[in-house]
């Protein structure tokens, strides 16, 4: 985990924090983006991580399937890398990501992740329209993973897939 200070992450209710982070398009840094402009096309899940986290190499091909599968308009999910923008670009091909990405680097002090007090990755934070959390995950949670999941009209898990109920970050 890279974020710099231990302390509790934000919960469902909590005013999730605005950020500005650098966004990745196509293996490069294209601009950037905000919590406001993320949140202007509807909801959002922030799914903070690192590459070399087993756990999140397990949890984002999973968010992934939800990506592909969700009904328009009810989910966007963005990735939230704690490393370079060299590191996320080889990661998402790995694991064959596609959704947005955005940096939230060593070099730039993690802003973001401090902002939502992780000391753990994956976190998941769900943010409505309006500005707060509706739902939170530290590490995986298989029964609620799905629940989420189904808020986007998506089950992520196939039959017969061996998912652990729980792993954590």
């Amino acid at each position: 985990m890279g974020a710099g200070r231990q302390c509790e992450p934000l919960r469902a209710g909590h005013r999730a924090p605005d950020f500005t982070l650098a966004r990745l398009e196509n293996g490069a840094v294209r601009g950037t983006a905000d919590l406001g402009q993320l949140l202007a096309g509807g909801p959002v899940l922030l799914a903070f991580f690192k590459s070399t986290c087993p756990v999140c190499q397990m949890t984002l091909p999973f968010l992934e399937r939800v990506h592909r599968g969700r009904a328009a308009g009810s989910l966007e999910i963005y990735g939230v890398s704690q490393d370079d923008a060299e590191t996320t670009q080889e990661f998402t091909g790995e694991f064959g990501i596609s959704f947005p990405m955005l940096l939230d680097t060593e070099e730039s002090g993690y802003p973001a992740s401090n902002a939502y007090g992780l000391s753990h990755v994956p976190s998941l934070f769900l943010v409505e329209r309006d500005g707060n959390i509706a739902w939170s995950l530290e590490g995986f949670n298989k029964r609620e993973f799905l629940a989420v999941a189904g808020q986007a009209g998506v089950n992520p898990f196939r039959p017969g897939e061996n998912v652990p109920e729980w792993k954590a970050g």
